[in-house]
């Protein structure tokens, strides 16, 4: 979408650009040197890092991605003042571009608000889109070589020693190996750049081996995000210190890795590891003192343990406890914590499938992933969703698997093998398969839920976003084509738009079934926006003057079709959504909406304004289309973004909105609006 605008801008401004764009899919439209070379300006319009280094004394202006979609011009202007690049950046998805002329410009990939992303939001998204195929990889690798090559044993769901899919089972676990030191480093390198590499990724291992420093379990991810932040500050630190210019070149590739390393790796063994060790040794000694207690109780704290950090020194407790209870002829603790186990990857998984528009297409396929990994056991599926939204998915996923434990604790739930997860029932090694289908399916059901409501709150709650970043209509220049047009909801505020991507409208649903053979007429209204806006809810001449008075008169029209229960309680709503930003778009268009149990099924108004309304659009222009969007609130996630979406292409059409202000009467704009799909 950035791309497009910046594109559009260049065009009309008679500026020579080439945009490259980078995504989950890998750059495309790469810049040359020579593109680099012959430019007099970069424009970076992109939320995560772009690597700046092939930049280097060029003049280069960064923005957020939402900048490039509502002032491509201005950018455009602004670059000739940039200041020139002398240093080099960090890397990440974006997108940058050099233009000839007077000018540079570029588009970017999905995101919202004008200014950059925090330093902290870009690096942990730097280290999670690094360690997202490491997962993937290892994780499917691990759980084929289980379904075609593994059987239940007394010691456990093992492969049979030198046969093929051993060696497949072992190269997934290189990938499992890998993912954390990944994650640590690439969070260090966005930070402080190639200096901080190499003691980001050691410093990452050393967490992830908790032999290293007396524990039975490692730090897991929670570990890879500290040693990843401590190494790229310390790094950054060490930068700051004077050196003689002699020094200077050795510093960045001998002198700051080696003390930067020895720092860090000494610091996590003996200051960090010792609390590691101390935590799981005496949690292991409470959960020995539980035994006696309710299995309700007891089922529930392993599946909070379990879910907690997914092979971190918590889970690592609450499994080995039940695993070594099996040798004694207890399996029910097991089977409360095989029933927990595959809560995590599943319950993220379905979350991805409930509801798309909150993820990104590259959390939608690890999405697709920890489903399949979830069937054989394999938690480490959902540490990709934990990384990256540590606030709403950790406790999601503790929730689901409180309630798997319970419900496999209170059945007496069995497993004669220290593995969790659907595959150890379809094996036989559980005992009371349906509750313990059941637990499982409950667990998943819940973390799903759980985890979609935790995003929703945070996304109505503040403008800061993890990566459930914010824009409807704001499409992903990087990867793909946008939805559309200029971002009503929600260049700031709407948030259940996947990451980096805009909402695709997708096939509108059929239109209801009429009592009675229809009309043209009614025929006519059952094609603008899937019949959600009728001849009644279109005005050609509004009366109001400024955007309060507009809502509510607008409010009014849309009560007359009976799907206004209370049309105060909907003016309230939609004024309530003003007041945490603009829904004016520019270019003459405001789209205010609410999402509200006042309205019993989604309708849409228009209403035209001769002398414009005041409505605070980012461009100053004043409101003369406006479409007003409600929505019950159980409807809201998707119904509301696919009408944005339907609409968003069409507006952007200087034609279209022309056509649409100069239709005479209601039958005239319902006819312009057909056309919207």
């Amino acid at each position: 979408m950035a791309a497009e605008k910046l594109t559009q801008a260049a065009e009309a401004l008679g500026v020579e650009m080439k945009v490259e764009t980078q995504g989950s899919i890998g750059v495309e439209n790469m810049l040359s040197d020579n593109d680099v070379s012959d430019a007099d300006g970069i424009i970076i319009a992109a939320d995560k890092d772009v690597d700046r280094s092939r930049f280097e004394g060029k003049k280069v202006l960064a923005v957020g991605v939402a900048e490039g979609i509502r002032h491509p011009e201005q950018l455009i202007e602004r670059v000739r003042n940039a200041l020139v690049h002398l240093a080099e950046g960090g890397s990440g998805d974006g997108t940058a571009g050099p233009a000839r002329g007077a000018k540079g410009v570029s588009g970017g990939s999905g995101g919202s608000g004008g200014k950059e992303r925090s330093v902290t939001y870009k690096a942990l998204m730097n280290g999670v889109s690094y360690m997202i195929p490491f997962v993937v990889v290892g994780g499917l690798l691990i759980a084929v070589s289980l379904a075609l090559g593994g059987e239940a044993t007394a010691t456990g769901y093992a492969i049979p020693e030198w046969s093929f899919w051993e060696d497949v089972f072992k190269i997934g676990e290189i990938g499992f190996q890998l993912m954390i030191p990944i994650l640590s480093g690439y969070i260090a390198y966005a930070i402080a750049d190639r200096p901080a590499l190499v003691p980001g990724m050691i410093g990452g291992w050393i967490a992830n081996n908790g032999a290293l420093y007396g524990s039975e379990a490692g730090a897991g991810f929670i570990g890879a995000i500290v040693t990843g932040f401590l190494a790229g500050y310390l790094v950054l630190w060490i930068k700051k210190v004077k050196v003689p210019r002699f020094a200077q070149p050795i510093m960045p590739i001998i002198v700051i890795p080696i003390v930067a390393t020895t720092a860090l790796g000494l610091f996590f063994i003996l200051v960090i590891g010792k609390p590691i060790s101390w935590v799981f040794t005496h949690l292991t000694d409470w959960l020995s003192g539980m035994t006696g207690t309710s299995a309700i109780l007891l089922g529930a704290l392993l599946g909070l343990m379990i879910a907690f950090d997914m092979g971190g020194p918590v889970n690592k407790t609450a499994f080995l406890f039940g695993a070594g209870l099996i040798a004694t002829g207890n399996q029910t603790v097991m089977g409360m914590c095989a029933a927990a186990i595959p809560v995590m990857p599943l319950g993220q998984g379905l979350a991805t499938l409930m509801r798309r528009k909150l993820y990104s297409e590259q959390e939608r396929e690890t999405g697709m992933a920890a489903l399949f990994m979830g069937m054989f056991g394999i938690s480490e599926g959902a540490i990709p969703f934990a990384a990256a939204r540590p606030a709403q998915v950790i406790p999601a996923n503790m929730l689901g698997g409180a309630v798997a434990g319970a419900i496999a604790g209170m059945a007496g739930v069995e497993d004669a093998v220290p593995h969790g997860g659907p595959v150890v029932a379809v094996l036989g090694a559980v005992g009371g398969v349906p509750m313990f289908f059941l637990a499982v399916a409950a667990g998943t059901v819940v973390t799903a839920i759980t985890t979609n409501a935790l995003i929703g709150i945070r996304g109505r709650g503040s403008d800061a976003l993890t990566p459930v970043r914010e824009p409807v209509l704001v499409g992903a220049g990087a990867a793909g084509p946008a939805a559309a047009g200029p971002d009503a909801e929600d260049t700031r505020n709407v948030r259940e738009a996947g990451a980096g991507q805009a909402p695709a409208a997708p096939t509108a649903p059929a239109a209801p079934t009429a009592p009675t053979a229809p009309t043209e007429e009614e025929t006519l209204d059952e094609e603008v926006l899937s019949g959600y806006l009728t001849a009644q809810t279109v005005k050609v001449r509004l009366e109001a003057d400024d955007k309060d008075a507009a809502i509510r008169e607008m409010a009014a029209m849309l009560a007359t079709t009976g799907k206004v229960a209370d049309p105060e309680a909907l003016v309230r709503a939609a004024l309530a959504r003003e007041e945490q930003g603009t829904t004016g778009l520019g270019e003459e268009i405001a789209v205010p909406h609410a999402k509200s149990d006042a309205v019993t099924s989604p309708v849409v108004g228009f209403a035209r304004s001769a002398q414009g309304v005041e409505w605070g659009s980012p461009d100053g222009t004043r409101a003369r289309l406006i479409f007003m969007i409600t929505v019950p609130e159980a409807a809201a996630g998707d119904e509301h973004l696919r009408i944005l979406a339907m609409l968003s292409r069409k507006l952007m059409d200087t034609e279209f909105r022309e056509r649409l202000m100069a239709a005479p009467d209601e039958t005239a704009v319902l006819s312009v609006l057909r056309e919207v799909r």
